[in-house]
């Protein structure tokens, strides 16, 4: 099922890494990020392992700014939204580049940058799958929620919290059948 986390991407990446250790190559870092963006979009990213920005395909990956300690928690109501049909249904322009600081001091800080940017997928996405809105609006409803956000071409959502506390008692409440809910601390790379 797509999920808009690079579960797919991740693989690719890991697997990359271990075709290069079981045949004792060490291709030059360049190398290794083509052949990465030649199997999927996200697989760049995943192979780096770490916080980054991504432009153009997922191709071109800076450092992403300093995460603060902070709770989120991942919703995906159980429905495909291929990537290739998201792009199909998406229209107009794009984003411009976010202008972001080198970190926060805290997630109250950073949910107020990234709620003034937009993912640009998320109203084709929901299009194809208005399920989609429904997770938003319930991690968006729940208390405590600083910022609820579609992740990458959907299906799964995001919520960013104070702290991993917050999250995990949002996951109970925000628990209903074919949903997969998951909270915990968000990870700094």
């Amino acid at each position: 099922m797509t999920s808009g986390i690079g579960g797919g991407s991740a693989d690719a990446a890991a697997a990359l890494r271990l075709l290069c250790r079981l045949w004792n190559v060490a291709p030059p870092p360049a190398v290794l990020a083509r052949l990465a963006a030649g199997l999927g979009a996200d697989v760049p990213v995943c192979l780096a392992g770490r916080s980054s920005r991504m432009a153009g395909i997922g191709d071109r990956l800076t450092a992403a700014p300093t995460l603060p300690d902070c709770g989120i928690i991942l919703v995906n109501p159980g429905v495909a939204v291929p990537t290739a049909d998201v792009f199909r249904a998406r229209q107009g322009g794009w984003s411009a580049p976010a202008r972001l600081p080198g970190s926060w001091p805290d997630a109250s800080t950073m949910a107020a940058d990234l709620q003034a940017l937009r993912n640009d997928l998320e109203p084709p996405a929901i299009g194809l799958q208005p399920v989609i809105a429904q997770v938003l609006a319930a991690l968006a409803g729940f208390p405590g929620c600083l910022m609820a956000r579609m992740s990458g071409s959907g299906a799964t959502c995001l919520g960013l919290f104070a702290d991993v506390g917050s999250a995990k008692h949002a996951a109970g409440g925000l628990r209903q059948p074919g949903w997969w809910c998951w909270a915990g601390a968000l990870r700094r790379g």
